[in-house]
């Protein structure tokens, strides 16, 4: 995007959609996708779910008017339909496994399928490291990541808010960074989509929610925020694409690798993440979702820097600042609320 007005209509669409499918949908969620609390909960009250049908619907609408107005490079809309329909996918899927639990394995495989769509499909220009790994060993490594990241955006939206105060300054980012022409224009769009629809959400989904994302929501978020970070990776910008979603990435990998190494079932709920030992630890929901908004506000910002500064000791300061950060509010999460 050369200008800031398509970005600007595409969130203004969006949330002005997204906010109107939630009070649309809310009333017949509540009769057919009813979240009832249970030990694994953070909710004390059934709360409707299906919010995540209203963030693609708006966030989908209004990615297909904005580019009347101002019509996307020649071939930008084919990869971009190619990753749409693959989020839509997900969300069928999603959508019935918040309705009727799918098995673990059926629903691992329709991942697969979805993101390797994307990443041989919807970005197959894409190299991030050329000279170290041949173009099989690549792609193998990029879907294993895409599905990984599917999940973990599922599995940190276990609280209100919590996705909102994570991806929307990620996707904010994303805007700007191609506003600067960091960023292919079509990419834009759809960050700028993607925040539209979360912003629309987020007056339901404040604490004490109204309405809840559900998997029919969390995974196309997932799955269409990691091509966003996989296509600013492919600008030559990999560190700010590792920086930018680091709270998530580190809270749900060590949380794994911890239930791994316990012997647990890694597919079935818990309650063991850094941001739901904050809840038992005295922290509220607010407070909660606030540091770590603030937290990714950081992260913004120094992902920015080591766009700006592309040498590789600036990557490595920006990488060392990022983790030291997420590293001090997990620790904090994961302690008593001081009195």
């Amino acid at each position: 995007m050369e200008t800031l007005a398509p970005a600007l209509s595409t969130i203004l669409a969006a949330a002005g959609l997204a906010w109107w499918f939630c009070r649309l949908l809310r009333p017949l969620m509540m009769r057919y996708a009813l979240a009832r609390p249970n030990a694994r909960s953070s909710h004390r009250v059934p709360t409707p779910q299906g919010g995540g049908i209203a963030v693609l619907a708006g966030a989908f609408l209004a990615l297909g008017l904005v580019p009347l107005l101002w019509p996307l490079p020649a071939g930008a809309g084919s990869g971009l339909l190619v990753v749409v329909g693959a989020a839509v996918l997900v969300a069928f899927v999603g959508a019935w496994d918040d309705i009727r639990p799918l098995p673990a394995g059926l629903r691992l495989v329709l991942q697969i399928v979805c993101v390797a769509l994307v990443v041989l499909q919807g970005a197959p220009d894409i190299r991030l490291l050329p000279e170290v790994l041949p173009l099989w060993a690549e792609r193998g490594l990029a879907i294993l990541a895409g599905v990984w990241f599917v999940n973990l955006v599922n599995f940190m939206d276990g609280i209100d808010w919590i996705t909102v105060a994570g991806i929307v300054p990620l996707c904010a980012a994303l805007v700007l960074a191609s506003l600067q022409g960091g960023l292919d224009p079509a990419a834009g769009l759809l960050a700028a989509a993607l925040l539209g629809g979360l912003l629309g959400f987020a007056p339901y989904n404040r604490p004490v929610a109204q309405i809840f994302l559900g998997d029919v929501g969390s995974l196309p978020l997932g799955l269409l925020t990691a091509y966003l970070l996989y296509r600013l990776a492919g600008t030559g910008a990999l560190a700010a694409a590792l920086i930018l979603p680091l709270y998530h990435v580190m809270d749900s990998t060590i949380t794994l690798f911890r239930r791994l190494a316990r012997g647990e079932k890694v597919w079935q709920a818990h309650r063991s993440h850094f941001y739901q030992q904050a809840t038992d630890n005295g922290f509220s929901v607010s407070e909660i979702v606030a540091q770590v908004a603030l937290l990714n506000l950081a992260l913004v910002v120094l992902a920015g820097f080591t766009m700006v500064f592309p040498g590789l000791w600036a990557q490595l300061a920006g990488l060392a600042g990022a983790l030291l950060l997420v590293g001090l509010l997990l620790r904090r999460f994961a302690r008593r609320r001081p009195a």
